[in-house]
């Protein structure tokens, strides 16, 4: 092994120089695919990513202006970028190009009082009390 050269560099090296092709990326087109409508009331989504084993998922979410995301509890961290609009709860009001996260446990009923556009990813799907079904999750047959 070449001075300077930890055991875990050779590894890596020897990883990325490997004759197997690494995994591909998975690119989403975003722009084309067709807004998908929720169970909520004037709000649409377009699932970006969604692993069903662990329930990570990664959703575009459009809100209409009023549009009420109810009451839920964060079952892992929940991540929201705003793009458009604001997303407000009792605890703030995440405006355009801001970020907010949410810590498993926690629980809000959000609203977007003149529409938003905005990036989600779930670590695990959410809870709601009314009982309604994540985004991403499939009604029991």
């Amino acid at each position: 092994m070449p001075d300077g050269i930890t055991k875990a560099a050779a590894r890596t090296v020897k990883r990325l120089l490997a004759d197997e092709l690494s995994p591909s990326s998975c690119y989403v087109d975003v722009a084309n695919a067709p807004w998908e409508t929720s169970k909520f009331p004037g709000i649409q989504h377009k699932v970006l990513y969604d692993d069903k084993s662990s329930g990570m998922s990664a959703l575009l979410f459009k809100l209409a202006p009023g549009a009420v995301v109810p009451l839920h509890e964060h079952t892992a961290i929940e991540m929201t970028y705003v793009l458009e609009g604001t997303l407000e709860d009792d605890e703030g009001v995440c405006a355009a190009g801001n970020f907010v996260w949410r810590p498993a446990g926690s629980t809000h009923e959000a609203v977007a009082p003149n529409g938003a556009l905005i990036l989600g990813i779930f670590m695990k799907p959410n809870h709601f009390a009314a009982g309604q079904k994540f985004f991403t999750e499939q009604t029991p047959n």
